[in-house]
């Protein structure tokens, strides 16, 4: 339960109260900012606590946004103050100061919206700062190191009057906007797909209000999309025509309850650092479920194409390595100006060119409608075909538009980003104990020597396992090889302009030598037991990415050592493939994709159930 203290007595007829109650507050009056310091201080240390003006009017909606949003230790509109747990005493220190003496008696707006400091047809007339205490204790936060989150209000009325004039302008400007159409349309990503603009939101939208209006949470909804696409897979693995179509069908429907989820959790501000993960990692586990499925299906037709599904999962896992260790690099970077991003800002500004680029860079929405079209009318191995050339092409549109921009921007990264890059990298022993012998060396290096020196090993260990015959033993020493570059390359932070790229390429070594391996191999089962160990790799990569943004840090240390980092696991594959003959090659993956997995998906639940991370959303790119 939360509790709202209103800082006078209520207002006759006012809503107010019923609106807070609505909201799941505890209303409880105070007679001035004595008692209201008194009631604030009784409150439980474990509720949420907001102060709320009486003359207060404003949109329900206005009141959710500025008291109940949980990703925000602090938070304020015109007329009410609210805080979590963490910023609590920060706001009775705030009270205390902002009752302690008069402000000056300038006057300043307190209504908010899109048009206007003020609702449509009010006057100018205003309480005294000194009479609206909640925007008192909003100033005097700041100082007490807790500055409260302003929600952008947009066309919603959030204002406290001064005199019964003002009081009835505000009412007629609150019954003038219909404050659940601008609840619906705020659920809304507001960064999407052309697909899911156009095709999936005008309707899941509503959708969401239903799960909302039922009690469902955004996580059961999270849930109930993974086990739709979980049965979609199963059904593309009979094989069969209605198979396949059904498995299209029952994917756009997991794509739905997939917009639903977070639509749900705007439209009711429930966001959690567990629902972010959770949506992130079930979109990677409904998507590589469905390859496998698609190449279980077309096995039983007698057309093998697990090399296909593999290629696909490694080629999309790489894209959105690029996506995250790009954003990380650049995350709080200064002086970031680049010639190439105010080229695409002036695009943007032309409205059919933000749709195309868009679309050509096959967001999830595209590519699972492209998915579920193509299974319905085609063979698994026309999707997987369209799936690797629509997305070889988005990468490379992408990854170059990047570079553009890391070669022409000026910028300064910090400690921060070349941690989170550092950490992205998933150096094991290894590489650690390589980069801190060449620590010395590495500091004399060029500038773009990291990803060089990157890329140098990743060609030296995939080729080698390409071009020398299965078994060969300069496989493994390509992969010791690579394992002593990648400790170079990261030997000296990674504040480069072009460092971001070291964790991708990683990302393609690692994934592509066992796919390159697996193949060579020649036999049954290598090919699906190399998939199962790169999903596990995969996963163990997405949640670092996570755990990151989430803001709780890259996995414990014994963790990235216990699954060898990137380059153990690719020398261990490369050794494996040396010493063992393929049938017996196909076991060992199949252990060593078991062993992965159950190590790295215990930790990760242990983490993200017992996380005390703060609530985070985040809108992302669409890919």
């Amino acid at each position: 339960m939360s509790t709202a203290i209103l800082t006078g007595p209520p207002v006759p007829g006012s809503p107010l109260e019923g609106d807070l109650r609505s909201l799941g507050f505890d209303v409880r009056v105070a007679s001035g900012a004595d008692e209201t310091a008194e009631l604030l201080a009784a409150v439980p240390a474990a509720e949420r606590a907001a102060l709320v003006d009486p003359r207060f009017v404003g949109h329900v909606h206005a009141l959710r946004l500025g008291l109940t949003d949980p990703r925000f230790p602090a938070a304020a509109i015109p007329g009410a103050a609210t805080a979590r747990p963490e910023a609590r005493a920060a706001l009775l220190a705030a009270l205390r100061e902002a009752a302690a003496g008069p402000r000056a008696a300038t006057e300043r707006p307190t209504a908010q919206s899109s048009q206007d400091s003020t609702p449509s047809g009010t006057t100018d007339t205003h309480p005294a700062p000194g009479d609206v205490l909640p925007d008192l204790v909003a100033d005097a936060l700041a100082s007490e190191g807790a500055a409260p989150h302003r929600p952008e209000l947009g066309t919603l009325v959030a204002t406290v009057p001064g005199d019964p004039q003002a009081r009835d302008d505000a009412r007629q400007a609150v019954a003038a906007v219909n404050d659940e159409d601008v609840r619906l349309r705020s659920a809304v990503k507001a960064r999407d797909g052309f697909f899911t603009t156009f095709c999936i939101s005008p309707y899941s939208r509503y959708l969401a209000r239903w799960c909302a209006r039922r009690g469902l949470t955004p996580n059961q909804v999270t849930t109930a999309s993974l086990i739709t696409a979980l049965i979609a897979a199963a059904a593309a693995a009979t094989g069969t025509r209605g198979g396949f179509v059904a498995a299209g069908v029952l994917l756009i429907l997991s794509f739905v309850l997939d917009c639903t989820d977070g639509q749900l959790a705007r439209y009711s501000l429930q966001y959690s650092t567990l629902g972010a993960w959770l949506d992130a990692t079930f979109d990677r586990a409904k998507e590589y479920a469905y390859y496998a499925g698609l190449a279980l299906g077309a096995a039983r037709g007698g057309d093998d194409v697990w090399a296909l599904a593999l290629g696909a999962m490694v080629l999309q896992t790489c894209r959105h390595v690029v996506d995250f260790s790009f954003n990380e690099a650049n995350h709080d970077a200064t002086g970031n100006t680049s010639p190439t991003a105010a080229l695409s800002d002036r695009l943007d500004n032309v409205g059919w060119t933000v749709w195309v680029r868009r679309m050509i860079v096959l967001p999830i929405g595209e590519r699972w409608a492209m998915i579920a079209v193509l299974t319905a009318v085609t063979t698994p191995r026309i999707v997987f075909y369209a799936l690797l050339i629509g997305c070889a092409f988005a990468a490379a549109y992408t990854t170059a538009g990047r570079v553009l921009r890391s070669l022409t921007r000026k910028a300064r990264r910090t400690d921060r980003a070349a941690q989170a890059l550092a950490d992205l990298a998933d150096s094991g022993p290894l590489a650690e104990g390589f980069a801190a012998a060449f620590r010395g060396a590495a500091r004399r290096l060029p500038a773009l020597a990291p990803p060089a020196i990157a890329v140098t090993g990743a060609a030296a260990v995939t080729l080698t396992a390409w071009l020398a015959p299965y078994g060969s033993p300069w496989t493994a020493v390509a992969a010791l090889a690579y394992a002593l570059t990648s400790g170079l390359a990261v030997a000296r932070p990674l504040k480069g302009s072009l460092d971001w790229l070291v964790p991708p390429v990683f990302r393609a070594a690692e994934y592509g030598t066992i796919l390159i391996l697996a193949a060579r191999a020649d036999v049954n089962g290598a090919l699906p037991a190399a998939f199962g160990l790169v999903a596990a790799v995969a996963y163990h990569h997405y949640d670092t990415v996570y755990r990151i943004r989430g803001g709780t840090g890259a996995p414990p240390h014994w963790l990235v050592r216990a699954v060898g980092g990137h380059e153990g696991r690719t020398l261990a594959v490369a050794l494996l493939a040396t010493l063992l003959g393929a049938p017996q090659f196909t076991i060992a993956l199949t252990v060593l994709a078991v062993a992965v997995a159950l190590v790295v998906v215990a930790e990760s639940v242990r983490f993200w159930v017992s996380s005390g991370a703060p609530a985070v959303h985040d809108e992302g790119e669409p890919a």
